[in-house]
């Protein structure tokens, strides 16, 4: 399937990362972005794509946009620490942000993917986590502007399958890390490898016993592809992340060897309802769309760690 991607917050870490890959298979990209986490350098090396087109604007504001085969909802600030200073836009890009597409969809006829989140599952109480668990979230916590309004973004997505056929479908992305992270992000993975190579302790919070389950740039857009372009998925949900879990220390200790850094680690406080595991059941992916994921979490975090190294050498 090749014709007019639009992807709104092309210009992020995801965003640019599934750009590069669209553009290599034969897709025209239209990348929408307000460059609000969003980074022009992300994006450089697509500028000269003959292909390849750059709108800066915020969905917010309802922008007029071309018309385009299919659109990847992928805007969105996703670091924690942005949900203390931008809790308001946040909240409007999943929801108002969210309806905007969902018009543009209906009007272009175009199929659409949300990227939702791990965090709408909130701290689970049910491990592994399926695609059928609605999820223990505090509507009213610090986490509660992403969290949330991720929630009634899929809310939005199934009114509008019902009541205009549009063809939508939903990706919950699972902790995903690799290049062209925000070195200031302020998540886990690039917290650890720019403290690991400027020689500064790795803070982890806690005692470190919580878990994620990291996957890889390059197999998550893989996944976000196969998604889009697999027939027949409209109004589904299906789970993207790699299923084996880490706790946070073993992810220091990982990011410590790595880099062979004389690094230590301090504990801090744990945040207000940070999620104490996550891991994803990935069921559905294998079984819909044939995939999962492929690159080790020690592969991974090497390439990442090669990345921030040449940036911080460039810097």
């Amino acid at each position: 399937m090749t014709g007019t991607s639009l992807i709104v917050g092309g210009a992020g870490f995801l965003g640019s990362h599934l750009s590069e890959k669209l553009l290599d298979n034969g897709h025209e990209v239209i990348c929408v972005d307000n460059l609000g986490s969003g980074r022009l350098e992300n994006i450089d090396a697509l500028q000269s794509h003959p292909q390849y087109r750059l709108i800066e604007a915020d969905i917010r504001e309802e922008p007029e946009l071309p018309p385009a085969d299919e659109v990847y909802h992928l805007a969105s600030r996703a670091s924690p620490k942005d949900f203390t200073e931008f809790p308001v836009r946040i909240a409007l890009t999943n929801t108002q942000g969210t309806r905007y597409l969902l018009e543009y969809a209906v009007e272009h006829d175009a199929r659409l993917l949300y990227a939702s989140t791990s965090e709408v599952y909130g701290d689970p109480e049910v491990h592994p986590q399926p695609e059928s668990y609605n999820g223990n979230v505090n509507i009213r916590g610090p986490r509660g502007c992403y969290d949330e309004a991720k929630r009634f973004g899929e809310t939005l997505t199934v009114a509008y399958r019902d009541r205009y056929e549009v063809d939508v479908r939903t990706a919950r992305i699972f902790n995903t890390y690799g290049p062209r992270m925000r070195m200031d992000d302020g998540r886990v993975v690039p917290n650890f490898v720019t403290q690991a190579l400027q020689g500064q302790d790795l803070t982890v919070y806690g005692d470190g016993s919580q878990t994620r389950s990291f996957c890889y740039v390059a197999d998550l857009v893989d996944g976000l592809q196969e998604l889009m372009e697999t027939d027949g998925l409209g109004g589904e949900v299906v789970n993207l992340g790699r299923p084996e879990e880490a706790t946070i220390l073993q992810l220091a200790e990982l990011t410590q060897e790595i880099c062979d850094t004389d690094s230590e680690i301090t504990h801090e406080p744990l945040p207000q309802d940070d999620p104490s595991r996550r891991k994803p059941d990935i069921s559905r992916a294998i079984d819909l769309l044939d995939w999962e994921p492929e690159i080790t979490l020690r592969d991974g975090l090497r390439r990442t760690i090669d990345s921030f190294d040449e940036r911080l050498g460039d810097a």
